[in-house]
């Protein structure tokens, strides 16, 4: 079998593979509120987001700015591209309970 032939068919096999290939993604709710006792704004605002508070916190200034608190996270499936972050399955358990 020449080289040619089998890099098709290699090709082939990969692509394939990869089209099975599925994506997902965490989404975080945490409940913010400003450190500094001196910010204009000092409630607690719930945010939603796909960064892990961790990554939260050091993006938008750090611990000595933010506090936050995890409230629950869940996953994302299928294509993610240029789609709002969905529901939590509770809404969504809520959402087909109110259909039936």
């Amino acid at each position: 079998m020449s080289l040619t032939k089998s890099f098709v068919i290699l090709f082939f096999l990969a692509v394939m593979v990869f089209a099975e290939a599925k994506a997902e993604y965490r989404v975080y709710q945490f409940s913010v509120k400003a450190r500094n006792p001196f910010s204009m704004d000092q409630k607690t605002h719930v945010v939603t987001s796909t960064l892990d508070p961790q990554s939260y916190v050091a993006y938008h200034g750090g611990e000595t700015t933010l506090k936050i608190d995890l409230v629950r996270s869940w996953m994302c499936f299928g294509d993610t591209s240029n789609k709002q972050v969905c529901k939590p399955p509770i809404a969504r358990a809520g959402a087909s309970k109110a259909i039936n």
